[in-house]
């Protein structure tokens, strides 16, 4: 197994390599990924949320890992679904949550049709985890009116197909048309992953 680590996360493949990766690293990611690193992606994704946020709740916080984005949005009323069941037993101690949800976001989730008024997500759409395919799924669980938050790596954001497959989304009348914001994932890192950026996708589930 992987030595849990950023460069390792970005190699995983398959959802047993994950859970298993992320069972190694659930009880130290805070401190020895978080904290180390300065990991600005939660509280970015919360502003941005909060900003335009008008009772979008319940909101889903999709790949809520340890729960550093919820710890974000004290206020609104927020489930957890992610993969790694280790992750969220972490989570669920933080007391932010309110329910946890562990699924397959590649897969049809067993949530009914408009469900949630809010989707968030931090460091779920990058290299090595989720891709665009999960977007239908995720907008048949969100109501009309839906506020959506979330990051991507701008590197994958093509290659991954994030482009095209947003851009259906919104020929489809699906989705409103998204609105982009820039920041910096790190403010300690000193390594190779020291400048990386991500973008914030903004929409709305129309």
């Amino acid at each position: 197994m992987p030595k849990p680590d950023l460069d390792s996360a970005y190699n995983l493949a398959g959802a047993e390599e994950t859970q298993a990766f992320y069972r190694d690293w659930a009880e130290t990611y805070d401190q020895t990924f978080a904290e180390t690193r300065g990991y600005r992606s939660p509280a970015e994704v919360a502003r941005v949320f909060r900003a335009s946020a008008k009772e979008n709740e319940p909101v889903l916080d999709i790949g809520a890992g340890t729960g550093l984005l919820g710890q974000e949005l004290t206020g609104f009323t927020v489930d957890a679904i992610d993969l790694s069941p280790d992750m969220l037993s972490v989570a669920a101690r933080k007391g932010v949550y309110r329910s946890l949800i562990t699924a397959d976001l590649t897969k049809p989730l067993d949530i009914p049709n408009g469900t949630y008024g809010g989707l968030v997500s931090s460091g779920t759409f990058t290299h090595g985890h989720v891709g665009p395919e999960c977007l239908p799924e995720l907008m048949r669980i969100a109501r009309s009116g839906a506020l959506f938050a979330g990051t991507v790596i701008p590197e994958i954001f093509d290659s991954a197909g994030f482009g095209s497959a947003l851009a259906l989304l919104v020929a489809d009348g699906t989705i409103s048309p998204i609105r982009f914001h820039r920041f910096a994932i790190y403010d300690k890192a000193d390594d190779d992953h020291a400048d990386a950026e991500a973008l914030i996708m903004a929409f709305t589930r129309l």
